[in-house]
């Protein structure tokens, strides 16, 4: 099998993804879960990544499509493609399995992962994370995390329109 096509195994739709997490759990592995758009893929979200998954055994990361994505964001996103951005982020060692969703939250696929650990920026309160009580509802955590200042996909787009580099 090739890196290729290694990379493209961890990228699912629901029910290859409930066989898969069906497997760790019988493990007892702690499944993490978090979600976004990650449209640029930046230092931050490997900081923010890298940290969700040093909370448990296993990452699952939820991927607005871009129809979500431009509703959420505004007509002018996504830049990078749904199957672009799941591809990269697949591609990242410490994610274990990445997902499409198309809602504007992730509340029913946050149903179908059942994760051990909720995980958001801690832009965040844990009561406005979309998913927390039903994660709590069955003894799982909801944890936030700091983002790593001065990065994000907003200020990346904001000096590439006004041609700036981050020198």
């Amino acid at each position: 099998m090739t890196t290729l096509e290694i990379i493209q195994r961890k990228i699912y739709d629901i029910p290859s993804l409930n066989h898969f997490l069906s497997v760790h759990r019988f493990f007892n592995r702690k499944i993490v879960f978090t979600n976004g758009c990650f449209d640029i893929l930046h230092l931050g979200h490997i900081d923010y990544l890298s940290k969700a998954a040093d909370l448990g055994d296993v990452l699952i990361v939820g991927v607005n499509t871009d129809a979500s994505t431009s509703r959420l964001k505004g007509k002018h996103r996504p830049i990078n493609s749904q199957d672009q951005r799941s591809m990269l982020l697949a591609s990242l060692h410490f994610v274990d399995g990445v997902v499409l969703f198309d809602e504007d939250t992730p509340q029913e696929l946050i149903k179908a992962v059942r994760p051990s650990i909720l995980v958001k920026g801690s832009d965040y309160s844990p009561e406005t994370i979309v998913g927390a009580d039903f994660v709590k509802s069955y003894g799982g955590k909801v944890q936030t995390i700091d983002f790593l200042p001065g990065f994000s996909t907003s200020s990346i787009e904001e000096r590439i329109r006004a041609g700036k580099n981050n020198s």
